[in-house]
């Protein structure tokens, strides 16, 4: 039976609130995490909530003066810039090697966390666990067992759109994507479960971000005869591009959409012509969503977005397997991040992480359930649900939970 932790949580903000932190000590006593995340670049509009949510889940280890023995979480912040490997795996690089972090929570897009994985975690021994890497090729990197992800796969997101989309009596669609790992992943995922289901692709091209005109490729998407438009992109460049293309050039009225594109200032650009449009994000209607909401309401953080309870999670899941293995020492926590984001062991809502804490200072087990319901499968990624979402009155609102 799922556990009331709305009672715990009035408790937690009130100590997060009067800034309780333990003193950091002059003997090495901080436990350094890297938050990197792209602060610029085509999603930069989303990152600043998910980084602020990571390092609620750190003050929170800190304010409880449980964290191995009175150690605090100090969070390193790098630009991943979402897109650009070369600057992803820089600002990894230095985290690891000159600020000297024990684990890395991130990245955010999937191209260059596949990038900081194989180049800095895995050389370097570090855990890294993204809130919000979805390319389904992270299932089967080799990654000696360092890398995870609290958002599920793009191969369940592809699915879920494509049967939403059936559902609708929607079967034909053009489809755009940004030509890398996740728009290549996800389009695979959602052509090949939309055909399963009796759907035609009119047309699939690759768009690449960092253009100023996009009307070559919104003719080409036209022209394939299609009426709604699917595009897997980013919110903040060519995804954007191509819809303000499509709406100021009459080509679609129809809009569905990606995770990458899902957001407040993709409505605020594009305005009412949005509305009626589709699209799907991880999302859950748990208790611990909504106790995750209140938690960060009540210490400034706006918590009601997308993988935002994804970066809590993804936070605390470092610390509390840090906590398991009894050390800060870098990899020495892997093998415990399954152990605390599963059964058997009591389980844990946001807001409870002292308590996780002290329970397994004690020796005794937790079941980390969190904002997103946490259970992880054998290769480290959420199995994870998708909140279906409709463009009304000018915000997203998630119509239901699949």
């Amino acid at each position: 039976m799922r556990r009331n932790w709305r009672v715990t949580l009035v408790a937690a903000a009130a100590a997060l609130c009067l800034g309780l932190a333990p003193d950091a000590k002059a003997d090495g006593h901080e436990v350094k995490v890297g938050v990197i995340l792209g602060f610029t670049g085509p999603i930069e509009s989303l990152t600043p909530p998910m980084g602020d949510s990571a390092e609620l889940a750190m003050k929170e280890v800190s304010d409880s003066g449980a964290f191995l023995g009175g150690k605090v979480m100090v969070p390193v912040r790098g630009d991943s810039t979402c897109i650009d490997a070369a600057a992803a795996t820089a600002a990894a690089e230095r985290l690891v090697t000159s600020d000297g972090v024990a684990a890395i929570f991130g990245a955010d897009c999937s191209g260059v966390t596949i990038a900081i994985t194989n180049n800095v975690a895995v050389p370097n021994g570090v855990v890294i666990i993204s809130p919000s890497a979805t390319s389904p090729a992270l299932t089967t990197i080799e990654d000696n067992g360092l890398f995870f992800r609290t958002a599920p796969s793009d191969a369940r997101q592809g699915q879920v759109l494509a049967e939403v989309l059936i559902e609708r009596g929607i079967t034909s669609v053009a489809v755009t994507y940004t030509n890398n790992d996740y728009g290549k992943g996800l389009d695979g995922s959602f052509g090949a479960a939309f055909a399963a289901l009796g759907g035609t692709v009119e047309i699939s091209a690759a768009h690449e971000d960092g253009k100023g005109d996009y009307s070559a490729e919104v003719g080409a998407l036209a022209a394939s005869g299609a009426e709604h438009l699917v595009v897997f992109g980013y919110i903040d460049q060519g995804g954007k591009g191509i819809i303000q293309g499509a709406v100021d050039t009459g080509a679609f009225e129809n809009f569905i959409v990606g995770d990458g594109m899902i957001g407040d200032s993709l409505i605020e650009a594009i305005g009412d012509a949005l509305t009626g449009t589709i699209g799907t994000a991880p999302g859950s209607a748990s208790e611990g969503a909504a106790a995750f909401v209140e938690l960060a309401a009540a210490n400034g953080v706006d918590g009601d977005g997308p993988f935002r309870g994804e970066s809590y999670d993804a936070a605390a899941l470092i610390a509390l397997s840090m906590q398991a293995a009894g050390t800060a020492d870098r990899g020495a926590s892997a093998s415990k991040v399954l152990e605390v984001a599963n059964a058997p062991g009591e389980q844990i809502g946001p807001g409870e992480l002292g308590k996780a804490l002290q329970i397994l200072a004690d020796g005794g087990e937790i079941d980390y359930q969190g904002a997103t319901n946490v259970e992880l499968t054998d290769v480290g990624e959420a199995a994870g649900s998708y909140a279906v979402m409709e463009v009304e009155g000018g915000a997203f609102v998630t119509k239901e939970i699949r």
